[in-house]
């Protein structure tokens, strides 16, 4: 499998360091299994509209990388952007790495001097936790399954 989200060229140096997902060791293994996951619902309400199975990253990236940040460690941090929004993405042991930077298409975004993002402030909103907590439990879900099969 080609992978094209960014860092993906040094993820195999992050390693999981929560073992509840099994088959997950990098980003690029968690990125594989989310694309069996992300769905409309996972969207942020706002983007759902936009949503597709061709671009299954589009609004997922802060539940997305808070998971990411459960399985490796590290911190989440987030680019901003118009109207106020920012985009999530994970830095773990020296390693930047967007599990959900494909849903900008060309479009390149800063890494560099973003602010750290708190999850107490992004889970105050009920619908992000709840889709969080699908994502995370339909994950787990997934990585069991693939390894009974």
């Amino acid at each position: 499998m080609s992978y094209n989200f960014y860092g993906w060229e040094n993820s195999g140096h992050v390693r999981a360091v929560s073992h509840g997902f099994p088959g997950i060791i990098t980003p690029c293994d968690m990125y594989t299994a989310l694309l069996h996951v992300w769905c409309e619902y996972t969207c942020t309400p706002r983007l759902r509209h936009e949503w597709t199975p061709d671009n299954p990253t589009l609004g997922q990236c802060a539940i997305t990388a808070f998971l990411a940040q459960d399985i490796f460690g590290g911190h989440v941090y987030g680019v901003p952007l118009e109207a106020g929004n920012v985009h999530c993405y994970n830095f773990v042991d020296g390693y930047t790495f967007d599990l959900t930077s494909e849903q900008f298409g060309g479009e390149s975004l800063s890494y560099f001097g973003n602010p750290e993002q708190s999850r107490a402030a992004h889970f105050m909103r009920t619908e992000k936790r709840e889709r969080y907590e699908y994502l995370r439990d339909e994950l787990r879900k997934h990585c069991v399954q693939s390894q009974e099969s």
